[in-house]
């Protein structure tokens, strides 16, 4: 298994600034940020599955363009998977003929260009030989991180979360992590924010980090760009047993 980094920023301002979304092999995305943007034509008709952590612009505001550029050009629907919450929102605010057309009835609702597909927490659904399980987060909207295991072990995707003690249990049962790619968006001097918009800042990270009994290997994403410099500052000084690194946008990490 393959997971190509379209965008791992926690915002925008150059083309090294893309927003969240992340390519496994060349059929799924997880989120649609504006990191899609960076895919040719014949990369996105291969999309067949996006799994949406939460309902937020710089995880889905792709996610329109891709359904109405390529949707004509298939001869079956992409399927949208997010938890019954994040799917509510999506539809109502989004393919709602006002912001934009709702796909799901377009040509017909016997044969759409977009399929919702409503997961819960804890399921996990088998795709060629690659299981994506739903994870627990923690934000200011229903949220979930994801869960990729194939036969050389699992990757886990936080999504935005601040501090959540289930999803430390859920990875700390994990006998195959390999790799966990988890947020830091905000500075120490922004804790009270970060808690507010629950996300996490760097003393919170190391929080988890010491947390955990496994040892993957940790990546950090979502950096908002103009705290980037000093939250990887602040997170060079971390002592713990796991050593952080940064992710980078066109990054390939195997599993």
């Amino acid at each position: 298994m393959e997971v190509r980094i379209l965008g791992c920023s926690g915002g925008i301002g150059g083309l090294a600034h893309r927003t969240t979304s992340l390519m496994v092999d060349d059929d799924i995305l997880i989120d649609c940020g504006t990191g899609v943007a960076v895919l040719e034509l014949d990369q996105l008709l291969a999309i067949e599955h996006v799994f949406i952590t939460h309902a937020h612009l710089d995880h889905v505001c792709f996610l329109p363009f891709l359904i109405d550029t390529v949707g004509e050009l298939r001869d079956r629907p992409i399927t949208v998977h997010a938890v019954a919450e994040t799917l509510h929102i999506i539809r109502s605010h989004i393919f709602n003929w006002l912001i934009w057309p709702d796909f799901s009835a377009i040509p017909d609702r016997a044969k759409p260009m977009l399929r919702f597909n409503e997961l819960e927490q804890g399921e996990s659904m088998e795709l060629a030989n690659r299981t994506i399980s739903v994870l627990p987060a923690l934000h200011t909207v229903p949220a979930s991180g994801f869960r990729l295991q194939s036969e050389g072990g699992s990757l886990v995707f936080s999504g935005d979360t601040t501090l959540c003690d289930p999803l430390v249990e859920a990875l700390n049962a994990m006998d195959d992590l390999k790799t966990f790619i988890v947020e830091t968006a905000f500075t120490n001097a922004q804790h009270d924010l970060a808690l507010a918009a629950r996300h996490l800042c760097p003393n919170m990270l190391f929080t988890l980090l010491d947390s955990l009994s496994v040892s993957p290997e940790v990546y950090i994403t979502h950096l908002k760009p103009a705290q980037a410099d000093q939250i990887r500052s602040e997170i060079a000084v971390y002592q713990g047993r796991l050593k952080p690194r940064f992710l980078e946008s066109d990054q390939i990490l195997r599993i």
